[in-house]
């Protein structure tokens, strides 16, 4: 497995992270000895800010990932840095008032804004660039949506952006063009951070699997590897994409998605350099990345929920098909890949305080597409609250907020997390483990539970519990990761039984006996 998955993506290719950026930082930390103040578990973007900015302002701070920072989903994202919201300004205006909608265009804006700022002062090699985003009427769609939203963009206070006749690459329609928004290299900058992090006496642990999180008192802790060591702090954040911090107080407000994303090859300049977004659901992303002398042409697209779907080849071939009608000058895909991203029922990430504990928990959660500079919000607004001053975007991003708003998305999202259950009584997904081919997984009841049975390359067969260890659904085969999902809060697996993603923490359970078809 590569991190979360089989794929490679763009970002974690050999030829694209040269070495010119230097390699990814190991881990230095001695757990026996730490007594930080804080702990944050997670080394992806959100938890390297966070870890970063805390300990630049005087905390001494421990950084934990069960494996090397980026291996989760940053490594796997297609790195946008855009105020332009993933469900647009005038779902947001609805949900969360004209003022949440500006607070929510403001912290974007301060986002990438402090990511420029952070590249020049901590020297990030990491192909920085400002450039425009253009948001693309589809096909068959009225221009009126184009029209609301323009007005929806203004009253937010993105007063610079504009409507045009069409965007600068092959598309018959309207556009809007919001200025200012940026790319990156996700890794090179994850690396420079992280570096820049230890730099300032940080203190980071890779390969240190956290198992539980909890608080006592004002106290917080974690449990930290195969044998449980405890380490205390002041505080803990838990960035690990799905909080692994509680069962239910997060996990009912958000739901689990797959997206998938492939790179092409482009001559150098036959593509403008910008972000381009359709206004389909689910919509197409595209942005260039520069490798020598040519460009990768980056697109994305073709979502599903998570352990929902198991036609990853027709979803990379549907992403192909639409590149090469709008992008006639694309070549040879390069890179196939796919990603995890937490939807909140309302459009915003989850940042602040776990409401499952009393004060010393703090969650960063639900990217919405848009985890880059979700991510960096999340290291501005929880150093704030961790040191006990206020963020004047603490409340709009409040893991605590009610869903009333969106009362329908979240009984409809709750009702599918109970209809998964019904798999238990399902028959099984294959005559028998003979019939399950090389490379390959499915899931077949043994005395009536079910067990996840793969057969690796060699042909030889390995099996554990196919139920989720956090609330206990049937995990569902993907053969584009190789790897167990939950279709319930997402949680993913690698054919071993290990925890890709949460919100579970433990393992898939071991199966000694050999399965038998019962039905």
């Amino acid at each position: 497995m590569q991190g979360s998955g089989t794929t490679t993506s763009v970002w974690m290719s050999a030829s694209t992270s040269s070495m010119q950026a230097g390699p990814m930082p190991a881990g230095n930390a001695d757990l026996a000895a730490e007594k930080p103040d804080v702990i944050v578990v997670g080394a992806g973007i959100a938890g390297v800010t966070t870890a970063y900015m805390l300990q630049r302002s005087g905390k001494r701070v421990l950084l934990l990932d069960d494996g090397a920072p980026g291996d989760g989903e940053t490594g796997r994202t297609t790195a946008h840095l855009s105020n332009a919201i993933d469900d647009r300004y005038t779902e947001t205006i609805r949900l969360h008032s004209e003022s949440g909608a500006r607070m929510a265009a403001d912290s974007h804006s301060a986002a990438i804004d402090a990511i420029e700022r952070l590249v020049r002062e901590e020297n990030i090699d990491c192909d920085f660039a400002r450039l425009d985003g253009y948001l693309m009427l589809a096909p068959g769609q009225s221009p009126s949506t184009i029209d609301k939203e323009l007005d929806a963009a203004r009253r937010a206070g993105l007063e610079d952006v504009e409507r045009m006749d069409h965007p600068p690459i092959h598309h018959s329609g309207p556009c809007l063009r919001f200025p200012r928004q940026g790319r990156f290299h996700a890794l090179k900058y994850l690396a420079g951070l992280t570096r820049a992090f230890l730099a300032r006496g940080g203190r980071l642990a890779t390969h240190a699997h956290v198992s539980a999180v909890g608080q006592e008192g004002e106290r917080a802790h974690v449990h930290v590897g195969p044998d449980h060591t405890t380490i205390e702090a002041d505080a803990v954040v838990v960035a690990t994409n799905s909080p692994i911090s509680d069962r239910f107080a997060i996990h009912t407000k958000q739901a689990a998605y797959r997206t998938y994303a492939i790179a092409a090859r482009v001559p150098k300049g036959a593509v403008p350099d910008g972000l381009y977004w359709d206004t389909l659901d689910s919509y197409h992303y595209v942005r260039l990345q520069p490798e020598g002398d040519h460009d990768l042409l980056i697109v994305g697209g073709e979502d599903h929920k998570t352990g929902e779907a198991r036609d990853m080849d027709s979803r990379w071939a549907a992403l192909e098909t639409w590149t090469r009608e709008h992008f006639p000058e694309a070549g040879a895909v390069e890179y196939r890949w796919s990603g995890q991203v937490m939807e909140p029922f309302d459009g915003l990430a989850f940042i602040g305080r776990d409401p499952a504990y009393g004060g010393r928990i703090f969650v960063a959660t639900g990217d919405s597409g848009m985890g880059m500079t979700h991510g960096t919000i999340a290291g501005m607004v929880l150093c704030e609250l961790i040191h006990g001053s206020g963020s004047p975007w603490a409340a709009l991003y409040d893991p605590g907020r009610k869903m009333t708003s969106k009362l329908g998305t979240y009984l409809r999202e709750n009702i599918d997390v109970g209809r998964q259950y019904l798999d238990y009584v399902r028959r099984s997904e294959v005559e028998s483990e003979q019939s399950i081919a090389p490379g390959e997984g499915a899931v077949l009841k043994s005395g009536g539970k079910p067990i996840a049975v793969y057969r690796d390359e060699s042909g030889a067969l390995h099996r554990r519990s196919a139920v989720c260890p956090h609330l206990k659904c049937v995990v569902h085969w993907n053969p584009g990761e190789k790897s167990w999902d939950c279709p319930c809060h997402g949680s993913r697996f690698a054919v071993d039984g290990a925890v890709l993603n949460g919100p579970a923490s433990q393992p898939l359970a071991e199966v000694e006996e050999p399965t038998r078809r019962t039905g």
